[in-house]
């Protein structure tokens, strides 16, 4: 928008200029600043650089400018594919998952998350309790996206932690573990760990951070649950055929995320992705050495990317014969057919689950992260 309305285009040689025009423009097309405000304070702050006071009057105009003609900036919008996401990554989700569903993909990070809680029990009463929607996927989302959590019904006393939807679904995919040992790898910061604790396992969760298994050690305490902690690397392990199950939260580009980590979408690149695959395999790998005969093993990325997802589980199944996929079927996740992809895997994307209502409760947010789980078998 600034560029279309400087004759001689943006000052990219002089980036403070830059930086103060754009946000200033921020103040005015989207933030909820006074528009006079917004103009003042961009105009005195060229005023006392230096090297910018003499543009004081080209700040001044430009963003006076933007306040009489920002309701037919808005009106004309552009799609957010096209002006709010890298081109490399627009290209993967069209190919990926179609033109239609990349742009609402794009629409929905705009919107930005809700906030989801993972409830220990009666997660009707509860969402009534903390004011929110029980989603049919077993969460609740707060309607009150600015309501601090700490001060929620429920916190002190461990009833419900925060955990997006999304997330919460791969350990709900390993079924019944109560009286089961699980190994929880990559463990950090805790949400899918306590999940498991919570339905009676015991679980031995392994990260390399000390410091976000510090987290994960506080939360548990708040929840009144336990686990095995163990800092160090998965890879490392070396107790073969010792779990029931495996659930596996592969570091990964992150890229079902950028509703709540919009940087995500600018600091990582598509080199990245080789080099996390990689390490994809390899935890995969060692993960089902983990696993006992006839114990199930569920992997799982917040990426949108397939080559930590789809991909990951075919090449898997490929070296692995004597493990075989166990489908997610719609019934495990609410009906939504539109969450199990092809072999029956799960795969959410940040435009599933729109704006939810419940009776008059309207959910400000809608969405969920985007996540990929396979679960497999271990039938030799």
């Amino acid at each position: 928008m600034l560029a279309e309305r400087m004759s001689q285009g943006l000052p990219e040689d002089q980036p403070r200029l830059l930086a103060l025009l754009a946000t200033g423009a921020a103040q005015i097309l989207d933030l909820a600043v006074a528009d006079h405000a917004a103009v003042d304070l961009s105009v005195r702050l060229a005023k006392a650089d230096p090297d910018l006071g003499h543009l004081a009057g080209l700040v001044n105009a430009i963003l006076r400018r933007l306040t009489r003609e920002r309701n037919a900036i808005l009106a004309a919008g552009g799609d957010p594919l096209d002006t709010n996401t890298p081109d490399w990554l627009a290209a993967r989700w069209r190919a990926a998952y179609g033109e239609d569903a990349a742009r609402r993909i794009a629409a929905a990070h705009l919107e930005g998350a809700a906030v989801d809680l993972t409830i220990r029990a009666d997660t009707a009463a509860w969402a009534e309790r903390v004011g929110g929607v029980a989603l049919g996927l077993g969460s609740v989302r707060l309607t009150d996206v600015d309501a601090p959590v700490v001060s929620l019904p429920g916190y002190d006393e461990g009833a419900w932690w925060v955990q997006d939807a999304a997330a919460a679904l791969p350990a709900r995919l390993l079924g019944a573990v109560s009286g089961e040992t699980i190994a929880d790898l990559c463990a950090a910061p805790g949400g899918k760990t306590a999940q498991l604790a919570a339905a009676g396992a015991t679980v031995v969760a392994v990260d390399r951070s000390g410091a976000r298994l510090d987290r994960l050690r506080k939360n548990l305490q708040r929840l009144g649950l336990s686990a095995e902690v163990r800092v160090g690397d998965a890879l490392a392990l070396n107790e073969d055929g010792a779990f029931d199950a495996v659930l596996l939260d592969a570091p990964c580009s992150a890229t079902g995320t950028i509703r709540r980590h919009p940087d995500v979408a600018w600091t990582k690149t598509e080199a990245d992705l080789g080099r996390l695959a990689d390490l994809q395999r390899r935890l995969l790998d060692k993960a089902a050495a983990l696993v006992k005969p006839g114990g199930r093993l569920v992997y799982c990325t917040c990426s949108l990317e397939p080559e930590e997802g789809e991909a990951q589980a075919d090449a898997f199944l490929s070296r692995h014969p004597g493990f075989e996929r166990i489908p997610v079927t719609a019934n495990e996740v609410a009906g939504q057919t539109e969450m199990v992809g092809r072999h029956g895997d799960l795969r959410t994307l940040p435009c599933h689950l729109p704006l939810l209502s419940s009776g008059e409760t309207v959910a400000r947010r809608g969405g969920l992260d985007g996540f990929f789980a396979t679960r497999l078998r271990r039938i030799a």
